[in-house]
């Protein structure tokens, strides 16, 4: 099966990129294609709702983390057994890494369609404007003209004489319009403070995605959004681990409170022949015996941390793991493996007290991608070892005791950030998430400017 692929893009956030690949993803399923989801850049929440309604896993695609050998294989491995590729963008289509290529930024959208030569498909929120649309699309088309927008997609149209007008001035500057989806409250995906309430806790959204389905059917041009995808080049021969295993056996907490592991990086422990197993913490369950290093992913145990406080069979089996084995915590993670967190209501709930430190919620995020140096040796890497990733939160460390850094950190340019995170004995966490290790060729380059340990 050969499969084509396009990219639905934005000027900026907010613009109902989302909802509007939820909704093609429901409705190309519904008309029997084999349809699959991916996203640009870092996001966990977004892929879960491209793979809870077409029942295939969805990857993340990311040029600057995963450099382009590492991206063009994942690529290709998100198009497996599908007709149909659906790449969601993140921000807007030109929005990267400052600093770089101001015309094309990295980590954006538009270098992903440049380097793999993928159609935009360009999604306009037509809320308060009229023919200035045109204009919008316009530039958006001319801005690099190593980007093909296809089209375009209006979202949030008030009513058919609205439309009318928008795709009139559109075609006025010969712009495909692929059509249009209405201004609906009932379309609306709930969220909160990291993103969108996650698609494994919405019971609607079978609901949902038939509401979104009937939409794109009767709003877009599906033939013509399905004919305007390109079929993907061929993959690389022999693409690089994007990371090795950190152990043989793996115990990886999965539940409400830790679901925040990206596809890529399971997939990437298997093919280095880890064994991966999987335990809850909400029920109480500690890691598989067997298991020679344990992974807490990041998630969200400030709204569960009642539960993982009173979790004792958990807290036991932590302990004794953390004994003789390693640990491993990503921002939340993390979070449980410190001796509090401090929920929004004040209150403070006891966690593993492995790591000396307490977190609370703060009201401002921290995000950006990361370049990460290990400053010691550890389970992922030698001392020295370089990785990418990002950090998306909006905790904070209150109190911190007598705990060793794990990481010198800086941001997408290499600025420094400072020492990250906590190691003691076999246990280590930080707020960094991991994407990939460092290319080789950035590995042997002059190092960025990080602090010394």
């Amino acid at each position: 099966m050969s499969a084509r692929a396009l990219i639905l893009a934005a000027p900026a956030s907010g613009a109902g990129k989302t909802t509007l690949t939820l909704a093609l993803l429901a409705a190309f399923a519904g008309q029997g294609v084999a349809v699959r989801g991916a996203k640009i850049g870092p996001d966990y929440i977004d892929p879960a709702f491209h793979a809870a309604l077409t029942g295939r896993e969805a990857f993340n695609l990311d040029l600057w983390a995963m450099g382009e050998e590492g991206c063009a294989a994942l690529l290709h491995q998100a198009a497996e057994g599908a007709e149909l590729l659906l790449i969601e963008a993140a921000m807007g289509l030109f929005d990267g890494v400052a600093g770089s290529d101001p015309r094309r930024p990295a980590g954006s959208a538009a270098a992903l369609a440049a380097r793999f030569r993928l159609p935009v498909v360009l999604v306009l929120d037509a809320r308060g404007m009229g023919q200035s649309a045109a204009a919008l699309a316009r530039g958006f088309c001319t801005h690099d003209p190593e980007v093909e927008i296809a089209g375009v997609i209006l979202n949030q149209v008030a009513s058919p004489r609205h439309r009318a007008l928008l795709e009139a001035a559109l075609a006025a500057h010969r712009i495909p319009c692929f059509g249009a989806l209405p201004r609906r409250p009932d379309l609306a995906l709930p969220a909160r403070h990291l993103g969108l309430v996650q698609a494994s806790e919405q019971e609607e959204l079978p609901l949902l995605a038939a509401r979104l389905a009937r939409e794109a059917r009767d709003g877009l041009d599906l033939a013509a959004l399905a004919a305007s995808a390109r079929p993907l080049g061929p993959p690389p021969p022999r693409p690089r681990p994007l990371l090795r295993p950190p152990a043989r056996r793996i115990a990886i907490a999965r539940d409400a409170a830790f679901s925040f592991v990206y596809p890529h990086l399971l997939a990437a422990w298997r093919a280095g022949g880890a064994e991966l197993s999987f335990f809850s913490p909400l029920a109480d369950e500690g890691p598989e015996e067997r298991a020679e290093l344990c992974w807490l992913p990041g998630g969200y145990p400030e709204l569960h941390a009642a539960r993982l406080a009173a979790a004792r069979h958990f807290q036991r089996a932590m302990r004794h793991f953390a004994a003789t084995r390693p640990v491993h915590g990503e921002c939340g993670g993390f979070m449980v493996l410190g001796r509090a967190i401090e929920d929004a209501a004040g209150v403070k709930h006891g966690m593993l007290g492995l790591l000396d430190f307490t977190t609370r919620l703060g009201r401002r995020p921290r995000l950006g991608y990361r370049r990460a140096r290990l400053l010691a040796p550890h389970p992922l890497g030698p001392a020295g070892a370089r990785f990418r990733g990002h950090e998306f939160h909006y905790a904070e460390v209150t109190t911190a005791g007598e705990t060793e850094p794990l990481f010198a950190l800086a941001d997408g340019e290499g600025q420094p950030l400072g020492p990250a995170g906590f190691r003691r004995g076999l246990v280590s966490g930080s707020f960094f998430h991991l994407i990939a290790e460092e290319e080789e060729e950035d590995a042997h380059a002059p190092p960025p400017p990080f602090p010394a340990p």
